[in-house]
């Protein structure tokens, strides 16, 4: 009778443990498989072999899939990083004293930051018009965090008051994605911000 109390007493601690340990084992695949999706986008793009990225983490593609459903969502999960400076970065600037070099300093870190994974851009480009994608998580923060820079600006009289966020972004992803298709020409990503930001001044100069 004690014996059978006993064990009962036991199970739950038991079956807790064996929870810990599961939620442990899957933590670890997760880490293993972004740290592997990391690697392979840098090296291939974000259209690498997700059997291979799998594969690389030590895990079967059913692994893989319980964690991120779809590409996207393992391209969100890289992105997230990177998110997050962006969003510290927008922080910080909003202090600056020149609301358009403040503008156009986040602007360029998000170029550099997408340029880190072919493909990136033009995921985020289509992203941007399907709220279902897991991409799409990253982009109200990101909005919130840009409008609240180009407020300023146009606050301050140096950004055209029509400009949107929504447009501002998008020409930023497809400086991105031109300068990903040109990447003998270094150059490229800042001389089209450039003119691009011509167009954005109040005084149109």
């Amino acid at each position: 009778m004690t014996t059978g109390t006993g064990q009962q007493a036991r199970a739950p601690q038991q079956a807790a443990q064996s929870a810990r340990t599961m939620r442990a084992d899957a933590r670890r695949n997760y880490d293993r498989l972004l740290a592997e999706a990391r690697s392979a986008f840098a090296e291939h793009g974000t259209g690498a072999s997700l059997e291979d990225v799998a594969r690389r983490a030590g895990v079967g593609i059913g692994t893989l899939y319980r964690h991120f459903p779809n590409r996207h969502a393992l391209m969100s999960a890289v992105w997230k990083d990177a998110v997050c400076d962006l969003l510290a970065r927008s922080h910080a600037l909003l202090d600056d004293p020149q609301p358009c070099s403040a503008l156009v300093a986040w602007l360029r870190a998000i170029i550099t930051h997408a340029g880190e994974y072919r493909g990136l851009s033009s995921a985020l480009m289509s992203a941007s018009h399907d709220d279902t994608s897991a991409l799409a998580q990253c982009s109200l923060p990101m909005r919130e965090a840009g409008a609240a820079l180009l407020l300023r600006a146009q606050e301050a009289g140096t950004v055209r008051p029509d400009v949107s966020i929504g447009d501002l972004l998008q020409l930023t992803n497809a400086i991105s994605l031109a300068a990903e298709e040109t990447p003998d020409d270094p150059e490229l990503a800042d001389r089209l911000l450039t003119l691009t930001l011509r167009g954005l001044k109040a005084d149109g100069g």
